[in-house]
């Protein structure tokens, strides 16, 4: 018989909410005030942090596509969640004993390796504990949980370093409790599914569970969609450099370091308002829609910034922000679990992590290097241009798949 739900939501989903809810919880507590670590107490140049951001997402992504499969083959989730999120909480203490950017890039290396290991897995998770109509609910919800414990993190940040006046160390060691909860919470309570319910109804699917053993990921399963929808991601990922470039330029139109949290913590609250409402819409108006929306609004959310000169433009802008993340995160991974195919759900989910993860690298560093070269205006402007790019390519990407008779 299939788990009662909880909120309307399968036990898994549910509790996979929770677990980014914690692990992003801990991870918001640093992330904003790594650019400021770096930039204020260790004087790093913008050029060496988008270096650090680019190597720490790109060369952890690598992971995303060897996780998924090895996932698909054992047949096993929870295992690789255990692992990813345990290794992300251990990489605490590198940044809390760091005196050299070297250790920085270490620790998020170390954080992001983690990510690369859990990340396939556990969307692939949510996919077949989810039936196919109620994808961008499930998705909506994960991403508004980890989204809320993106805005708890940085306002326990603001506390702890209002307390402790610019403790930032102190800040980096407590952060590893809420994400030693996130792996308690993996191991007491998500179960491997076994079974998927995409296709099926819940019922039939618990009737008849998948054999493990008769996995078989193979990239030829995927059809012209799923490469097309990759390639898309991939491009807009080129021009979607690291978010600490966001947080510089708050700074350098006069957003105080103490503030930078608030904010932060006010893009995330917004975000994690948007994901759940705009997944619910995916699933009633369709989910490509909403993401061709989200891929237009970016471009003018960076050509904002590119012109802000206020702090007002800044928060402005980090709110419209939040409106983008939510309109797109949770909605392309659902919008993937509905053309992946089954036994190969868990591969798909690391393919399109891994690709569009690798493409953080040229991005971060095309921005630092313009930053550093022709001024902040020209990394936003790089990243406009790029993201309304990517709109276009997805707008005849739309018009193909209704020629074809395709979702």
């Amino acid at each position: 018989m299939p788990d009662k739900k909880i909120i309307g939501l399968q036990r898994n989903v549910f509790f996979t909410g929770l677990v980014s809810f914690f692990m992003d919880f801990s991870s918001e507590m640093i992330y904003p005030l790594v650019p400021i670590f770096l930039s204020s107490v260790l004087g790093v140049n913008k050029s060496i942090i988008g270096l650090i951001e680019g190597i720490a997402e790109s060369t952890a992504s690598l992971l995303k596509v060897f996780s998924g499969w090895l996932s698909d083959r054992i047949g096993k989730r929870k295992i690789l969640l255990i692992v990813g999120y345990g290794v992300s909480t251990l990489s605490r203490p590198i940044i809390a004993l760091s005196t050299l950017w070297g250790h920085v890039l270490a620790f998020r290396f170390t954080d992001r390796f983690g990510k690369g290991i859990r990340g396939a897995p556990r969307d692939a998770l949510i996919a077949e504990s989810t039936q196919h109509k109620d994808l961008g609910r499930s998705f909506g919800f994960h991403r508004g949980m980890d989204t809320l414990g993106a805005v708890i993190g940085p306002a326990v940040a603001f506390i702890l370093l209002s307390l402790f006046t610019g403790n930032y160390r102190l800040v980096f060691w407590l952060s590893m409790i809420p994400g030693m909860v996130a792996v308690l919470i993996i191991v007491f309570f998500i179960k491997d599914r076994g079974q998927v319910l995409g296709i099926r109804s819940q019922e039939e699917a618990f009737k008849k569970p998948l054999n493990p053993g008769t996995q078989n990921p193979d990239n030829k399963n995927f059809d012209w969609r799923f490469k097309a929808f990759v390639a898309i991601a991939t491009i807009f990922a080129i021009g979607n450099s690291s978010d600490v470039f966001l947080i510089l330029k708050a700074t350098d139109t006069g957003v105080k370091e103490t503030q930078i949290p608030i904010i932060y913590l006010c893009f995330n609250l917004v975000y994690a308002l948007t994901a759940i409402p705009a997944g619910i819409l995916s699933d009633r108006i369709g989910r490509k829609r909403i993401i061709l929306a989200g891929f237009i609004l970016f471009g003018f959310i960076y050509w904002g910034f590119a012109f802000a000169s206020e702090q007002k433009h800044i928060w402005g802008l980090f709110l419209l922000y939040g409106v983008f993340m939510g309109l797109t995160e949770g909605i392309q991974k659902a919008y993937l679990g509905s053309i992946i195919p089954d036994k190969s759900r868990a591969t798909g989910y690391g393919i399109f992590n891994t690709f569009t993860g690798l493409a953080i690298l040229p991005a971060s560093l095309i921005g630092g290097w313009l930053w550093d070269k022709h001024g902040s205006q020209a990394t936003f402007y790089y990243g406009s241009i790029t993201a309304f790019l990517s709109a276009f390519i997805f707008i005849i990407f739309i018009i193909t798949a209704r020629r074809k008779g395709q979702k």
